[in-house]
């Protein structure tokens, strides 16, 4: 009878069904004592025996199966595939799972989506989570317009659509006019559009049209007098705002090719084919650039960014056909013009890594004539806009904005009011609208609104905001600092109901990015709303390798300096362990893109600390990252294993190379898709198929996977949802959290 027990606990075991057949062993064995196999007539007795015992066991385990035990995860062959990197034999054992349109890769992603389903969809109280984000998400939303001539376009969401519609209004009060109706762009509303720029007139209207989550585009022309898009067809691509010439007749666009970055120039009612290739052949697959102008400027400036320490910068008068003439070249600092009118404003961190304001003659743009109008201060220079005889710079004070107004002599003039702890981004302006600037302005516990300030009066009012049934006030947020592994102080945003009793008992979701200068400030996002609302904590870390305290915090997590990012993180979560935020049962990490390899890497490296991880579109494969899709733009953020100095520390960190057998893993759920033409979904697939081999607890390893997300923006609000509800139902479940409000 024991060994029975033992047969049915291991089949059990195999199918996903352990805890349903009581008293079974995991022992695995199916023992065949030696006096049985000494013996032939015995042994082909006892192997009859086994086989009507087993038939009764498989029957009784399919029984169980349809009963409604859990399903076990798809198992995934291995391959024997071993590269050899600089003498160094590096395993592959999930290659197989690169070639993403493979019957074989196929058949694999529909029996992980079956499983994730089977798991996810019976979490209790899933309908609750999903009602709540859709009340949270299911609003109206407005976005920093476009704005010339006194016409504003921007994208709007009412509240029971899916996609912004665009919208025009004609002067400041005016009315709504609808101008593209998205949500009939395609049944199921996948398709999107994403502003680009206006022509100075106001007559012309650049925009892409996106398809699902995909970075490519169709890039159109809206014609306002005709009320139609132009002709002019462009292929689907990666294009950066397109320039118009001042009188409209065609305008400079950039587009990533396979060879790299280059700019066009394109007369509006001509083949693209024959537009003109007038700068980037000399740019490589890891050189990015961009193009811009500025109110009332005749000129075209031109960003040529080597990475995220250096970059280069050109400009041309924007209605000339004469090419780019080099400002700055070959130093290892940072540019960013800002033309207006006849002059020619940098924001650089050259010899200033938290920025500073440069004012230079565009007729003669020699450096040794350039003039610091804005010396570099305490806090990390963000951004600047130069509109009506003003410059408005925006702080990154301890990652929460700070907003001063500026001449253009350099004179501070006054500070810009703002909320504590709260974001503005997406400055806009134009020379037509009397010196406004707008922006979005945002904070952990308010939503997105669009304001406005005038830089000549320092006024600002509201433009358009969204309201949302969230009860602001009953949450606090706090900024506390702690150290690091190599002693650097790090700051954190924590955001919690108030009264919270800080006891070590209390869910925490942890999040970061840490790469790219990009910075992790305040921001509203309805999955966090809604964990804050149900009795959850949240942590947001500002780690190394982000801008928030300028260019050498960023330089100290990248390159061979990463690892200081994910110490970062996992001091965070020392921190909230030892200060009894919550403990290591209740602490889950959440992070996407770059801030998906830092989660797989934190899990990875300390697994202990951890109950869940979720990783959504993911880099976790840094050896042979590079190799796919745009990653080569990355080399030089991160490195490349085709160096041999770079080599090491990428393999060392490598998440997807530092699965070991054995280890008890957190819960963890993937998310990617198909429509990621940005980071390749593979890389959650190769994790996903790894991790659930070596996994010996039944702590579950999902991959969720969508065949039309990705990347970029544009998945519709439905969409959305129904995947943030998958999110929030693997947290509730692994931390043992209720849905209730």
């Amino acid at each position: 009878m024991e060994e029975w027990t033992d047969e049915l606990g291991l089949l059990a075991s195999q199918l996903g069904m352990s805890g349903q057949v009581q008293g079974s062993s995991t022992s695995g064995q199916l023992p065949c004592p030696a006096s049985v196999s000494d013996n032939p007539t015995n042994f082909r007795r006892y192997t009859r025996s086994m086989i009507k015992r087993c038939a009764v066991t498989l029957f009784l385990a399919a029984a169980a199966l349809a009963s409604g035990a859990e399903p076990s995860f798809p198992t995934s062959r291995t391959d024997q595939t071993v590269d050899v990197v600089h003498g160094v034999k590096v395993a592959d054992p999930y290659r197989w799972l690169e070639d993403q349109n493979s019957p074989e890769t196929r058949a694999w992603i529909e029996a992980q989506s079956k499983y994730a389903r089977s798991l996810l969809d019976k979490v209790p109280g899933r309908d609750r989570i999903r009602a709540r984000l859709t009340t949270l998400m299911h609003r109206d939303e407005i976005n920093v317009p476009l704005s010339a001539a006194d016409l504003y376009v921007f994208t709007r969401r009412l509240a029971d659509r899916n996609q912004p519609d665009v919208y025009v209004r004609r002067g400041p009060e005016g009315k709504d006019e609808l101008l593209i109706d998205v949500n009939k762009l395609s049944p199921d509303h996948t398709k999107s559009v994403e502003l680009y720029s206006l022509s100075r007139d106001g007559r012309l209207l650049a925009y892409g049209m996106r398809n699902g989550g995909e970075d490519e585009v169709i890039l159109k022309i809206h014609d306002f007098e005709h009320q139609r898009d132009l002709a002019d067809t462009f292929p689907p691509g990666r294009y950066g705002v397109p320039v118009f010439r001042s009188d409209a007749s065609g305008f400079y666009y950039n587009t990533l090719t396979k060879d790299g970055s280059r700019i066009r120039f394109h007369p509006l009612g001509t083949p693209v084919a024959n537009d003109k290739l007038i700068f980037g052949e000399q740019l490589d697959r890891t050189q990015g650039c961009a193009i811009g102008s500025g109110p009332g400027s005749k000129y075209l400036q031109l960003t040529v960014f080597h990475g995220g320490t250096r970059t280069d910068l050109y400009l041309k008068l924007l209605d000339s056909d004469q090419p780019f003439v080099p400002v700055v070249q070959g130093i290892d600092a940072n540019f960013y013009g800002i033309p207006a009118g006849d002059k020619l404003f940098i924001h650089t961190d050259w010899k200033a890594p938290n920025g500073r304001v440069m004012s230079v003659n565009p007729e003669n743009p020699t450096r040794e004539f350039w003039r610091e109008i804005v010396p570099e201060g305490s806090f990390a220079l963000d951004s600047v806009t130069a509109t009506g005889g003003r410059l408005l710079l925006s702080y990154l004070d301890n990652a929460s904005t700070t907003m001063v107004i500026h001449d253009t002599d350099g004179r501070k003039l006054r500070t810009v009011e703002a909320p504590h702890f709260g974001t503005a981004t997406n400055f806009n302006t134009s020379d037509d609208n009397h010196g406004e600037v707008l922006y979005q302005f945002v904070s952990f516990v308010t939503p997105p609104e669009v304001d406005r300030v005038n830089l000549a009066s320092g006024r600002g009012n509201l433009w358009g905001s969204s309201p949302i049934d969230f009860q602001s006030r009953d949450y606090s947020v706090q900024q506390v600092w702690y150290e690091s592994k190599d002693k650097t102080r790090v700051p954190m945003f924590i955001v919690m109901k108030k009264g919270t009793v800080l006891d070590g008992s209390r869910p925490a979701l942890l999040t970061g990015y840490g790469g790219f200068q990009v910075p992790k400030t305040p921001y509203f996002k309805a999955l966090e709303a809604t964990w804050v609302e149900s009795g959850g904590i949240l942590a947001v870390p500002n780690l190394r390798g982000g801008s928030e305290f300028g260019q050498e915090w960023h330089k100290a997590g990248m390159l061979e300096n990463k690892q200081n990012v994910f110490d970062d993180f996992i001091g965070a979560a020392e921190y909230l362990i030892r200060e009894k935020y919550t403990n290591s049962t209740k602490l889950a990490i959440i992070g996407r893109s770059n801030g998906g390899l830092l989660v797989g890497a934190a899990e990875t490296q300390r697994p202990d600390l951890f109950q869940a991880v979720i990783c959504g579109y993911p880099l976790l494969d840094m050896v042979r990252y590079h190799q796919f899709l745009v990653a080569k733009l990355w080399v030089p953020e991160y490195g490349s294993s085709e160096d041999p100095k770079q080599f090491p520390y990428l393999l060392k960190y490598s998440p997807y190379h530092n699965v070991k057998p054995g280890v008890n893993y957190p819960a963890t759920l993937f998310v990617t898709g198909d429509s990621d033409t940005r980071v390749a979904p593979l890389h959650a697939r190769k994790m996903a198929a790894r991790l659930q081999a070596v996994n010996p607890t039944d702590r579950p390893i999902l991959l969720l996977y969508d065949t039309k997300s990705g990347h970029s923006a544009g998945k519709p609000v439905n969409a959305q949802v129904e995947e943030w509800t998958d999110e929030l139902s693997f947290l509730f479940s692994q931390l043992g959290m209720s849905a209730d409000r």
